[in-house]
């Protein structure tokens, strides 16, 4: 095996063994297509044409009278992928989108934006082909299923955050990501009438909820602050060596909050015109330490 190939392979091997949510996230879609493609084996030993099954109990519906039935689709619908090229694509705009979306903002907010961005596709979908008589016709058997409306909730709130922050594109060079993701949003709506409504749909609905959480966010409101765990602080006696935790005030918390952001933008901006080298050893750890929150 040549040394390029090696490369890749151990790349490929070390992300997948770091503890941390894009892997997993990547992890848990790959892993569920596997699932899917040995239950098509064994459908197909039987006779069985298709496995349209898994479809059906994991794909979220447009009908709301199926949907009261099953409502873990909402949910699963996020980690069901079609075919190969649907999660060849996927994980690649997940990867890519979720390395920017993690030089700003926490694996936390990653994972959350993830499952609510995918959760507001779904909704969006449902709420679109209930609206709209174009759909009467299809809205009994239509289904929404893959990671697209999480991934573009992902792409869209780190276009939010920083809108000009720049990729540079093959043939194409420098280009902000604020106009990568206006063009990712049209190009959807206007492919609602071209085949896969239900899909494109989703996505915007994923869009909708990546930029509306990030420019609350802009805004010192973080809607997934509901999730985490009460922040702690131990203090000391002076009379004993026991220890005991106090909550902090909210008034403490946001200001604390606050202050480390503005440090991380400050980081960020150094990197964005200095390189990550000309960080100092106590800018980069604080800067790991964000990362992990």
């Amino acid at each position: 095996m040549r040394p390029f190939q090696v490369n890749i392979l151990d790349g490929i091997k070390n992300f997948f063994l770091q503890k941390n949510v894009l892997s997993r996230l990547m992890l848990i879609n790959i892993v569920i297509y596997v699932i899917c493609l040995f239950i098509s084996v064994f459908t197909w030993l039987f006779n069985v044409s298709d496995i349209s099954f898994v479809t059906n109990l994991f794909a979220v519906p447009a009908n709301l009278s199926v949907l009261a039935d099953k409502p873990w689709t909402l949910f699963t619908y996020m980690f069901l992928q079609e075919e190969f090229w649907h999660l060849f694509f996927n994980m690649l705009m997940l990867y890519y989108g979720g390395q920017i979306f993690l030089q700003f903002l926490s694996q936390r907010q990653l994972l959350w934006t993830y499952i609510i961005g995918g959760l507001f596709g779904a909704l969006f979908f449902i709420l679109v082909f209930n609206a709209f008589p174009v759909f009467d016709n299809i809205r009994n058997h239509a289904v929404a299923l893959g990671a697209s409306a999480s991934v573009m909730a992902i792409l869209i709130g780190a276009a939010t955050y920083r809108p000009d922050y720049s990729l540079n594109l093959f043939l194409l060079g420098q280009v902000k990501m604020k106009w990568i993701a206006i063009v990712f949003v049209i190009i959807d709506f206007l492919s609602i009438t071209k085949g896969n409504s239900g899909g494109h749909i989703a996505h915007l609905g994923g869009a909708l909820w990546g930029f509306l959480y990030v420019y609350f966010i802009k805004r010192d409101l973080d809607f997934y602050a509901i999730f985490k765990k009460k922040a702690r602080i131990k203090v000391k006696s002076r009379n004993t060596d026991n220890y005991y935790k106090r909550s902090k005030t909210d008034e403490q918390f946001n200001a604390e909050r606050a202050m480390n952001q503005e440090e991380v933008d400050r980081i960020l901006e150094k990197i964005a015109k200095n390189g990550y080298s000309s960080l100092n050893e106590k800018e980069k750890e604080f800067l790991f330490r964000q990362s992990k929150k």
